[in-house]
């Protein structure tokens, strides 16, 4: 078994010519991966649903827009959140993924975190892929691989996202935020 560099913490962002329609123009954060696979979720599909409407308790912490994001096509009963904390410790109910960005406890008491919490973001359901899938992706040119910034988890803008970690890379990459949406009405 070859070993897996691990790309916790880092973006893929959908490459152009990925087909599967629950990732276009994708941008997923990974909060997991090892030899055992790969966890994350996209962090530009914001849903209609309100944070009060599902986690009520948690709605006056959420960040703009203050609405549930589709984690992913993978258990989408099941709700995630993740928030940045700066500094070098986190409160009780907090969970370093990487950097300043964790995972929440959703059942912790929302009183325990709100006064650390730099942004706090809503996911349900999630994207998850087997042993060595995500690998193959990647060598199929699915993703592009680059860093995350803080600012991604909870960008106000969503919609950008896809456009904005492309045009901030130092390479040729910057050049494929410019894709169009439709190429066949080029």
């Amino acid at each position: 078994m070859t070993e897996v560099s691990s790309l916790t913490g880092r973006l893929l962002v959908a490459t152009p010519v990925l087909a599967d329609p629950n990732f276009d123009r994708a941008v997923v954060l990974l909060l997991d991966h090892d030899e055992e696979g790969s966890l994350g979720v996209v962090l530009n599909r914001p849903t209609p649903v309100g944070v009060g409407d599902i986690l009520e308790t948690w709605a006056g912490l959420a960040g703009e827009p203050g609405v549930v994001f589709q984690g992913g096509p993978v258990s989408l009963d099941s709700a995630l959140g993740l928030a940045v904390i700066p500094g070098d410790e986190g409160p009780l109910g907090w969970r370093r993924v990487h950097g300043a960005i964790g995972l929440v406890d959703l059942e912790a008491p929302p009183e325990l975190l709100a006064s650390s919490l730099g942004s706090l973001r809503i996911f349900a359901g999630y994207a998850g892929w087997g042993p060595g899938q995500l690998e193959a992706e990647l060598g199929e040119g699915a993703w592009y691989v680059v860093e995350s910034e803080p600012g991604d988890v909870s960008s106000p803008r969503p919609e950008s996202l896809w456009r904005n970690v492309l045009r901030r890379q130092r390479s040729e990459l910057a050049m494929v935020a410019t894709y169009p949406d439709d190429p066949s009405l080029n």
